[in-house]
């Protein structure tokens, strides 16, 4: 038994002599996602040793540790374990863990969670693969029984926020408004003409099932394009919103508009209608994978647009989207 005046030790690695006997492998990939979780949460299990320095558990980390630079790992001498004993040690730490199972719903919640608030579920071990696996099984659960967790609450009989606020936030303003109306890009910006838009307007997909997940974090479908419009008529709704925007455009100004796979087409027609030419698409490479396809898309599709011809304008005093005007296609 371990007694309390055992205490963690540094050691460099190449003090630390490998188990000749271990029968546990590691795969180059293991190794990697062990070098990433250690330096993500940092070296919490210290290698345990005997007191010559041959490795009894932790060979997998001690592996990761040299993969990243490291040259020392913390350690734990197990001086009261007699040979027979470490060999059967080594085994047993490697087993014991393997025989514990998964509470299958709630590793899909806790999984979910980690998506939620974009952090790296490839730190926990599980592919992408993996995780588009538990969580696609836990919604075919869950389709006939609703949490009360995942029960959205009605909307207030009266909303705060009215078509119409408009919002003064230092240098920024924010406009509750309607980006196919005119007037609305009229409140927002007076005379001043915008010289870039980033604007992530609705993909024409349900929310439901492609954004909200099974956890506590739900969302509410858009007014509008979200899935009930036809190809003609997502068309024209995009060539709609984006003409506007483009029309309070400098010359030279650059639009970059977000898209989902599945209605690029119909953003490149509406995109070469509304503006002046496509200079180029970009790809936001995500964290972590979405909802609602075959493939869970960690992806995102940026199409860049220039309204008129003069050179690209360098300075940004003015731009409208999501995040600091109006946004393509809602309605308060």
């Amino acid at each position: 038994m371990i007694s309390n005046t055992q205490q963690i030790e540094m050691r460099t690695i190449s003090s630390l002599k490998p188990y000749a006997g271990n029968a546990r492998t590691h795969s180059k990939k293991q190794i990697k996602q062990i070098a990433a979780s250690i330096q993500r949460f940092g070296f919490t299990n210290p290698v345990l040793v005997s007191n010559e320095g041959e490795i009894i558990a932790g060979h997998g980390r001690v592996m990761a540790a040299k993969e990243i630079g490291l040259s020392t790992v913390p350690t734990l001498k197990l001086s009261h374990l007699s040979p027979a004993e470490r060999r059967a040690y080594v085994l047993a730490d490697n087993k014991l863990a393997l025989n514990a199972g998964w509470d299958s719903e709630i590793l899909a919640i806790e999984l979910q969670a980690l998506i939620d608030v974009d952090f790296d579920v490839s730190l926990t071990g599980f592919s992408l693969a993996e995780t588009d696996l538990v969580l696609d099984q836990a919604g075919e659960r869950s389709a006939e029984e609703v949490a009360p967790a995942d029960v959205v609450p009605e909307p207030p009989a009266t909303p705060v926020s009215r078509r119409g606020d408009l919002w003064s936030l230092g240098r920024h303003r924010l406009l509750c408004g309607d980006a196919r109306s005119r007037t609305d890009y009229g409140l927002l910006l007076g005379n001043e003409p915008v010289d870039l838009v980033f604007t992530d307007p609705p993909y024409n997909v349900p929310i439901d099932g492609h954004v909200s997940g099974l956890g506590t974090m739900r969302h509410r479908e858009f007014a509008m394009a979200s899935g009930e419009m036809s190809r003609e008529a997502f068309t024209n709704f995009l060539t709609q919103t984006l003409s506007l925007a483009a029309s309070v455009c400098r010359d030279g100004a650059i639009a970059f508009i977000c898209i989902d796979w599945r209605h690029m087409g119909e953003l490149l027609e509406a995109g070469a209608a509304s503006f002046t030419e496509l200079k180029n698409m970009c790809v936001w490479n995500k964290t972590n994978g979405g909802m609602g396809t075959f493939y869970r898309s960690k992806h995102e599709l940026v199409f860049v647009f220039k309204v008129g011809t003069v050179p690209l304008v360098s300075e940004i005093p003015a731009a409208i989207g999501p995040t600091s005007g109006i946004i393509p296609g809602s309605a308060a």
